[in-house]
This record gives C-alpha cells, structure tokens and sequence, in this order.
C-alpha cells in the first residue's frame, strides 16, 4: 500500500449501510428471521418451499455474517495520523523512556503520553496534532465506553479513549529503519547524555524520507504503526491493554500527581544545559537524596545539593555574576506581568519567582530522590529550557521545552522541513520525600503553575 493510499484512508470518512448504533436490531432480526424460515422449511421440505423458505433463510444468514465480519474491518477508525518526522516522535517519547509502559489518551488535539514510577515519579508527553501531516478523530459512541466510564463521564466531560502500551515496544518499533542508531551510544545507562556529532550519513540526516502512520480502529484493537522510507513499509500491530488500575478510564487529570497551581511558591526557567550540567556534577558522588534551596533575599539564591551517598555531600550554587555585582542584568523579571522587583537572582535564570509564605521565611528547601531527577536526564539534554516549578506541598514540577525541526543548535533536533519549527514540552512531576531533616530556615514547599 503506497502512502498517498493511506492519506487517502485516513481522510476519507466511510458511512455503513446500517449504523453501528442499530447493527445488534438488525443482527437480530436477520437471525430471528433466518431460524424461523429454516425451521419452517425442515418441518415441510418440499421443491416448492426451497424457493420461499430455503433461499430467504440463506440470504438472511449471508446478511448476517457479512454484517458481522465486513462492516467493523471497515468501519471509519477512532484516530489515525501521518508524520512526515518519524525522528521527532521518537526523541519525545524517549524522553520519557524509562517506564516500560505508557498510558495512551487520544483526543482531537493530540496523543498524551504518561508513565509513571511507584506513583511517586510521572513523565508526561503530548503530541501535538500540528506535528502531524493529517490527524483524524472520531470519538467512540457512548455503547463502546463501559458503564463506570459513563457515569464518570456526567461529571467530568468528554471521556477520550484511553489504553496501555508496551513503550520499550513502541520505540523499538519506530527505530525499526535506525532512527536512533546514532544515538544510541549516546545516553549512558544511568541516562545520562553523552554529546556526540554525528556526520552527513547519520541520523538525522538521512530521516528525510521517512513516514510514520499511525491508526487505531475500535476500542481494544491493536495499535496500528506504519513505517515508510524509500519505497521500504513495515507495519506493526501493538497490543493494546486496560490498566487494573479502578481510576483507569476517567479524566486524565484525575491520575496525575496533582500540581497545585494557585499555590505556586517557587518558578525558576533557565537553560536546560544549566540543569543538565548540575545533575551531572552531583552524579559523581553517587548521592541518594537531592535538595533544590531557593532564597528571594540571600545567596546562593538557588543550590542544588546531592546527599546520602558514599561520598561527601556536593553542592552546586548558582549565584549572580560578582563580576557585575548588583547590576540590572541580575534582576530578574519576578512578576507575571513582566515588572521587576529589587530582588537579585541567579544570572543564569531567565525568571525568578521565590514567594515562600510567611511562615516559612524566605527559604523554599524540599528534598527528592535523586534516582528519579535523573531519569530526567534525557529530556535535558534534549531540550533548550526547562521551567522548574514547586507548589505548597513539595510537588516538583521540570517542564523542558524541547524545539523540533530547526536543526540548528542545541534544542533543535531533527531535519528542517521547509523552516517549520515545532516547540513541544515534556513535563515531569516528583512527589518530595517525607521524614527527611528540615533546616532551620524553614524548607518545605516548591513549584507550581503552567511554566513559561
């Protein structure tokens, strides 16, 4: 099947004969009328009941297999897509790689992708419909979804279709033609980011002819992948699966690790590479526990410290420039609004909100397990800014900003396709540790808000 026969398919809408609400009424029937006719022609068989019963039951037991076997292979799919970037898929779920399955939701703006660790890590990755050539979806009548999604569904809106995949699968399969070859020996196995150049033969240069489809039928079917480079195509089915989990099915809002957003006390956004580096450093001593401080008043007004482990503790501090002292390059844009306050902050951060409530003084403090902060390792090498945020109750928030399509620097991955440039964000949520020593200086809430 050529490509443009599966642009084709997944654009053109198909209309059964008989709707998929009124099948089961006319399956009956058939039936009903197929049994009645066979059972009269057995009780009187003679040549002239074959042509007014025989025939008649015949035809109503064709009806209903073709009704039965054709009709749903055939029917207009819940979702199906084209891109033309198979590389650009791939290097955002791996972002979020480390989960060996991935909670898939589909909705007529794009595909969610979430995956979680011990429910106290969450990644979170959503394809946008605008990386996509075409992007169909035809939400599922209500008689698909079971009853407990329904009576969900009076209370929290639209219910989009939801599932469980193998994700080690999934970027296996969209590697299938070598798109991470080159970047495989990349990413250390603790999934740290090795920096290499790769040349005019290796990818992304040669991704420029490849093609990803991908389709999803009816509720429980496979998800359907179709790889296309230079007349080579290779489709794979990915078994779909329903979480044992009972808050499986309702808005996806619902499972997150919750971030409250009028309660932020800590928004910092910054070169990913800052961060990137830092994690970096304190991997060297093998800790165990990671501490994020940050003060509105006194230095170091950001540190990250790495605890636990065999070695000594490390720090690593970002301060202004002493260089410039007090200068207006160290003031930082603190409000929503854009305006300044007389409050220095790192000059490495390109915003700096530390509004810790009174009762905690001017220190936020929060603890986290440093194992987990560094799965995060490979979306800071990916992308060009991340937005660290905290909320009254510790939760930790990394939102990297990942630029796909420019080709040109660091965060703009993958070919260029005529100057079109995609920004896409990966966010990932850590629940703080409890128990853990608070400082004197008062030490626990962080992040909070929609980041940039």
């Amino acid at each position: 099947m050529s490509l443009n026969t599966i642009w084709e398919t997944s654009k053109a809408p198909y209309y059964p004969i008989v709707a998929k609400e009124g099948q089961f009424a006319v399956g009956f029937a058939l039936l009903f009328v197929a049994l009645l006719l066979t059972g009269l022609f057995g009780l009187n068989r003679s040549f002239l009941n074959i042509p007014l019963l025989g025939l008649p039951a015949s035809l109503a037991f064709g009806s209903l297999v073709d009704l039965n076997y054709s009709s749903p292979a055939t029917m207009e799919p819940i979702f199906s897509a084209v891109s033309n970037d198979a590389y650009h898929l791939y290097t955002l779920l791996r972002c979020i790689g480390f989960a060996e399955k991935a909670r898939i939701q589909i909705t007529p703006d794009g595909i969610r992708f979430s995956v979680e660790e011990s429910r106290v890590m969450q990644g979170l990755v959503f394809l946008d419909r605008a990386l996509f050539t075409t992007y169909t979806f035809n939400a599922p009548p209500p008689q698909d979804r079971n009853d407990d999604t329904l009576d969900n569904e009076e209370s929290t809106g639209d219910v989009y279709p939801q599932f469980l995949i193998s994700l080690t699968a999934l970027l296996e399969t969209l590697q299938i033609f070598g798109i991470g070859d080159a970047n495989q020996s990349s990413f250390m196995p603790n999934g740290s980011f090795q920096n290499t150049s790769g040349g005019a033969f290796s990818s992304p240069a040669l991704l420029l002819g490849r093609t990803c489809a991908l389709r999803y039928s009816s509720p429980g079917s496979p998800l359907c992948i179709t790889l296309s480079e230079s007349g080579v195509t290779t489709t794979c089915e990915l078994t779909t699966y329903e979480s044992d989990d009972p808050s499986f099915g309702s808005a996806g809002s619902e499972v997150d690790i919750p971030l409250q957003r009028d309660a932020i006390i800590m928004k910092i956004i910054m070169r990913s590479a800052w961060l990137y580096n830092a994690i970096n450093e304190l991997d060297a001593t093998d800790p165990t526990v990671l501490t994020i401080s940050a003060s509105s008043k006194n230095a170091p007004f950001l540190t990250l410290s790495g605890s636990g482990g065999p070695f000594s503790e490390s720090s690593v501090k970002f301060s202004t420039d002493k260089e410039n002292g007090e200068s207006e390059a160290n003031y930082k844009n603190l409000q929503d609004d854009g305006s300044k306050r007389a409050k220095l902050a790192p000059a490495v951060t390109e915003t700096f909100q530390v509004n810790p409530p009174s009762s905690m003084g001017s220190l936020v403090k929060e603890n986290y397990r440093f194992a987990l902060i560094r799965k995060a390792s490979r979306a800071m090498a990916a992308a060009s800014k991340v937005s660290i945020r905290g909320d009254i109750q510790g939760v930790l928030s990394l939102q990297f900003m990942i630029e796909l399509g420019g080709g040109n620097g660091e965060g703009d991955l993958g070919p260029a396709r005529g100057g079109t440039r995609h920004v896409s964000f990966v966010d990932f949520r850590f629940v703080p540790l409890v128990g853990q020593e608070d400082d004197e200086e008062g030490g626990e809430e962080n992040r909070d808000s929609e980041g940039w």
